[in-house]
């Protein structure tokens, strides 16, 4: 049996999801496969949100053990229950997977379960609980997300060497454990399991934590996770991990080559990195090749075949599911004839940790490497009255603007809550604003916020709280 739509979406996360519903939205006929029993992608299963759950119920752990004494506030007999946490992650999930099923089913499209791949022009084929049927389309949308990067000569069995995945569904806190990689996923998820007692240590190849984000935040997010109890070993390559009754053992070089390193742990966690997931996708029935690193080339969403598009993190740039979600909606409306882009350089980042990190634009080590002349305000914490009140003062505010135009290129915050604070940022950024539109621009007080105000101010050096 064969069954014609407009529009027949492979991959039902973020940019899946999001370009079926605007596609629907346009009336546009439309389908949208999942192999997975439900929807949202990895995000919603088994990353974004079930990563948040932990990080939130861990924070409150922690707060209660180590701050409340200082507002003042007694708690006797205080522990955690991982089971209650678990399931209270498993609750949201639930909660959230089930409400994108709702949203499509209301615009009318039609979720189909199983493993799509592309059979040819216009024509794609469906693997699913009741069999192998073929859907005749206009148009194929991509958007099979990413898969973990696997670190050579390593075997990760999602128990005692875990992926991101394992690392959400432990049935104990580990004594030890160790983080391969610290980027985003590593640093949020090595926050949880410290939080909960874990001895952690973070081996990176790089000489540096979070790479590509300011170095000068990055610098002192270090600073602070170094103080919280994490331990880094920088400018280190994992060789291997050998299995023991005891164990693990994870075995480094020096990054330049020698001087090796052993370190006991009861888990790693390998976060090196993710990778295009396009494995099985039948891209050559339509002559589609992908790049040296996987991604498939594309303008403005649309690949080399006709009436095939692709969307997410098969495609270059940040693989972060707001920017998916962009482009699932803006290919659904460039598919229905209507003009849409995006705005790459206005993609917020943010690290879930304590304090959150966040960042838009252009970092300052770019703008560097371009020669481009700039101007620098910042603005600590320390001096914020919000911040002061709520014992919340590690972190900063920096904002980048250009030397001649004092256009906004770039904005980066540490600190409590900065996670939702950065939309005003990539707001700023969207309409080209200036460092000056942002200082005189009312903010309420005694806020956080504040410290934007005062950074932009200090772009032009008149900074008034500090």
């Amino acid at each position: 049996m064969s069954k014609s739509y407009d529009v027949v979406i492979i991959g039902g996360g973020p940019g899946g999801y999001n370009c079926a519903i605007r596609a629907g939205q346009l009336g546009l006929k439309t389908a949208c496969i999942e192999m997975r029993d439900t929807l949202g992608g990895t995000c919603l299963n088994v990353g974004c949100i079930p990563s948040k759950a932990l990080l939130h119920a861990s924070e409150l752990y922690e707060a209660a053990n180590q701050d409340f004494a200082s507002y003042g506030i007694k708690v006797d007999g205080l522990g955690y229950d991982l089971p209650k946490m678990m399931e209270g992650k498993t609750e949201a999930v639930k909660g959230l997977t089930e409400g994108v099923a709702f949203l499509l089913k209301k615009n009318k499209v039609d979720h189909i379960r199983g493993r799509g791949r592309i059979a040819g022009k216009g024509k794609v084929e469906v693997d699913g609980p009741d069999g192998k049927k073929t859907l005749d389309t206009k148009h194929i949308v991509i958007a099979t997300g990413s898969e973990v990067t696997p670190l050579p000569g390593v075997e990760i069995d999602e128990e005692r060497i875990v992926s991101s995945t394992g690392a959400l569904e432990l049935k104990e806190v580990p004594k030890k454990l160790i983080l391969i990689g610290a980027g985003v996923i590593g640093l949020e998820l090595g926050s949880v399991w410290r939080r909960l007692g874990a001895e952690v240590t973070v081996i990176e190849y790089l000489d540096r934590i979070l790479p590509g984000m300011d170095s000068e935040i990055a610098k002192q997010a270090q600073r602070i996770f170094k103080k919280q109890g994490l331990k880094f070993e920088l400018s280190r390559k994992v060789t291997g991990i050998d299995r023991t009754d005891a164990g693990l053992t994870v075995n480094t070089e020096a990054a330049n080559g020698g001087t090796e390193k052993a370190f006991e742990a009861d888990v790693a966690l390998v976060c090196i990195g993710r990778r295009p997931f396009t494995e099985g996708l039948g891209l050559d029935t339509v002559g589609i090749e992908t790049d040296k690193r996987g991604f498939i080339p594309n303008d403005h969403f649309r690949t080399s075949a006709d009436g095939v598009w692709v969307v997410g993190d098969c495609t270059h740039g940040p693989m972060l599911a707001h920017k998916a979600e962009d482009e699932g909606t803006a290919c659904a409306e460039r598919i229905a004839g209507k003009a849409s882009h995006v705005n790459y350089g206005a993609i917020p980042g943010v690290v879930y940790t304590h304090p959150e990190i966040a960042a838009v634009g252009a970092t300052e080590d770019e703008l560097k490497e371009q020669g481009r002349k700039y101007k620098t305000g910042k603005f600590s914490f320390m001096a914020n009255s919000r911040a002061r009140a709520n014992h919340e003062t590690d972190g900063m505010v920096k904002l980048l603007a250009d030397a001649e135009t004092d256009e906004l290129l770039g904005a980066h915050m540490i600190g409590k809550g900065v996670g939702e604070m950065i939309a005003e940022l990539c707001l700023a950024l969207e309409f080209r604003a200036s460092s000056e539109d942002i200082a005189r621009t009312s903010h309420p007080h005694p806020t956080m916020t504040e410290a934007i105000r005062q950074a932009a101010m200090g772009v032009e050096g008149w900074t008034m709280q500090a």
